[in-house]
């Protein structure tokens, strides 16, 4: 009842539709690239065979670190290929968890520049008191579903979420991580 009167499935679901077209594209351009343009399992083999591991893990971390637009997904699937896929996959889940650190202490950073901590408190208040009062569901769901999780850790430091509890919440990327790495060399 508490989040039905604060309005947080408003806030949840307003969310969610912003995220549904770009997860959608995204799922889409990846359907269309594996069946029309090169079997992605074909191009995961020559990526592993072209490039080091260290580059496609720095790759994944600045990735991760920055805006998380490169799908977690992808490079979880690359690590099916790999003489280690367990290890790999442990990694990833590793540099994904520290990446969202590095976003949450950019978006702390962030606050410095007089102009966006401006944006932030007058503009965006309203947004800012829900962010507060949910900030650990959303870093869950952040963490969780396929939404770029830099942006919801980034979110977390502008708003001046308690680290240690961000460091708490955080901790289910690596679940994400186990749920999806089963799923996907299942699949392939």
């Amino acid at each position: 009842m508490y989040y039905t009167y604060t309005g947080f499935y408003k806030f949840i679901l307003d969310g969610l539709k912003s995220a549904f077209l770009p997860t959608a594209l995204i799922v889409g351009a990846l359907f269309y690239v594996h069946y029309y343009v090169i079997n992605i399992n074909e191009g995961l083999t020559l990526l592993t065979q072209r490039y080091s591991d260290l580059t496609i893990f720095s790759v994944f971390f600045a990735s991760e670190s920055i805006l998380g637009l490169l799908p977690p997904d992808i490079w979880i699937a690359w690590t099916k290929n790999t003489d280690y896929p367990i290890l790999y996959l442990s990694l990833l889940a590793i540099l994904s968890y520290l990446g969202g650190v590095v976003s949450y202490l950019l978006g702390k950073a962030m606050l410095i520049i007089p102009s966006v901590n401006n944006f932030m408190f007058n503009k965006m208040s309203k947004h800012i008191a829900n962010m507060r009062k949910w900030g650990g569901l959303l870093i869950a769901v952040g963490a969780l579903l396929p939404l770029p999780f830099a942006m919801a850790a980034m979110a977390a430091g502008m708003i001046k979420f308690n680290f240690k509890n961000f460091l708490l919440f955080a901790l289910l990327r690596l679940l994400r991580f186990v749920i999806y790495g089963f799923a996907i060399y299942q699949m392939l």
